[in-house]
């Protein structure tokens, strides 16, 4: 039972990273339909900032949280600059093309985004320092750290924080009545390019926390490491139910309950022949089972073609 809840624990934490990119695509789905496989690298430029500003400050002599702190804004800077230039001059020009053009175009910003960042930070990978305490906290078995404590506790206030954000502004408002029709929400008085452009934005924002959370988590960074989270990502708001909210929640927080619980328990399930770092199928084995059962994702509705 030890393990059971341990590996729960890293589920969560696991979920969380999983769920605050999550809703980036699927805001950004959404709204124009499109799916931004770069989105994964943006979490990679984040981490990478986060990593340059805090070897910059690492003989500040300021503390540690405070390094994080600034670093963490300077990610989130950063990433929402690149989305929406990213948006802006990738995107829009594409907005009115079959969907096939958006699609590849994404996918070559990602390889453009990786490539690049390989030039600038150079492929191989950095430690990135521990700035919080790493004495783990006991709960009667299982243990948690810092980091993740804090990784469980940023992602509870972001996400309650773009709830309130969609649900209750005006900004929000404009978000929903351009997803629901871009010509009539204009007609309105929205200005559908603008509210685009914030949802990229905040998307991004998103991503740069999720990446500076992962490189803390983990302890390292390269230019490589938001191919497959951004991957995962995609794979829990697919399971949720592309486009919907609390659906990417949900998906990023079973995919990582379901990787960690494949982790702990692989080896002893295939008598030894496949091991932890065989968990990777259990996401996509859970993905492959919804997209038979119910493709429109656990918290998705069927949506019938207008006339």
């Amino acid at each position: 039972m030890e393990t059971f809840f341990q590996q729960i624990i890293n589920g969560l934490v696991l979920g969380s990273m999983y769920a605050l990119v999550a809703l980036g695509y699927t805001m950004v789905y959404g709204i124009i339909n499109l799916i931004n496989f770069a989105h994964g690298e943006v979490l990679m430029v984040g981490a990478l900032s986060s990593w340059m500003v805090v070897s910059a400050l690492a003989e500040s002599g300021l503390p540690g949280w405070l390094i994080l702190l600034i670093s963490l804004l300077c990610a989130i800077v950063i990433c929402a600059a690149l989305n929406f230039i990213i948006e802006k001059a990738a995107y829009r020009p594409l907005r009115n093309a079959p969907r096939l053009a958006p699609l590849i175009t994404a996918m070559g910003m990602s390889l453009l985004l990786q490539t690049l960042a390989m030039i600038i930070w150079k492929p191989n990978p950095k430690p990135y320092p521990l700035l919080l305490p790493t004495e783990p906290i006991n709960l009667g078995g299982p243990v948690i750290s810092v980091t993740q404590c804090l990784i469980l506790g940023l992602t509870a206030v972001l996400l309650a924080a773009l709830m309130y954000l969609v649900n209750r502004t005006k900004l929000g408002r404009a978000m929903r009545a351009t997803a629901e029709n871009p010509r009539v929400a204009a007609l309105m008085g929205v200005r559908p390019d603008m509210v685009i452009s914030a949802t990229f934005i905040i998307g991004a924002a998103l991503a740069a926390v999720a990446g500076v959370m992962w490189a803390a988590n983990y302890g390292t960074v390269q230019h490589s490491m938001g191919f497959l989270p951004g991957l995962k990502a995609f794979t829990a708001a697919v399971l949720g139910g592309i486009g919907n909210l609390a659906g990417a929640v949900v998906g990023g927080i079973l995919l990582g309950l379901v990787e960690a619980l494949g982790a702990g328990y692989l080896g002893a399930l295939t008598g030894g022949v496949l091991g932890s770092h065989y968990a990777d199928i259990f996401a996509f084995i859970a993905l492959i089972l919804v997209l038979t059962l119910r493709p429109q994702g656990l918290l998705g509705e069927r949506v019938a073609d207008r006339a």
